[in-house]
């Protein structure tokens, strides 16, 4: 069984940085298909990066330039550091994995990309301006 926990949220200015971390565990971890997914209060779930088997990643428009997906395999760990946060980034931050899912598949553009198949119950990241 698959299991997820993030870790690293909380409260910040801002213009602030923020770096969440997200374990993984029940898995032979190796480089698969991982995100991150943020939901705001009374919106809809959004896909905010994502990494691939390959290392490659994407992001989101609202975060490109700001945010960056990374992980550290000896670790069992994904990051996303959180550089200059907007109040507009205050979410649930939801970190999310698939390890079948291609690379091609595997992206912010991806229609089908928030059907993943294990998530983690979040952590919340609040930023005031």
């Amino acid at each position: 069984q698959v299991q997820l926990v993030e870790s690293g949220g909380g409260s910040v200015q801002a213009g602030g940085s923020l770096r969440l971390s997200c374990g993984v565990t029940g898995y032979t971890y190796r480089g698969y298909c991982m995100g991150w997914f943020r939901q705001a209060e009374g919106e809809r779930r959004e896909v905010v990066a994502t990494i691939d088997s390959d290392g490659d990643s994407t992001y989101a428009d609202s975060v490109k330039g700001r945010f960056t997906i990374f992980r550290d395999s000896a670790k069992k760990t994904l990051y996303l550091q959180m550089n200059s946060v907007k109040p507009e980034d205050t979410a649930m931050y939801y970190c999310a994995a698939d390890p079948e899912r291609p690379s091609n598949l595997c992206t912010v553009d991806t229609g089908s990309i928030d059907d993943m198949d294990y998530w983690g119950k979040g952590t919340l990241v609040t930023i005031s301006s």
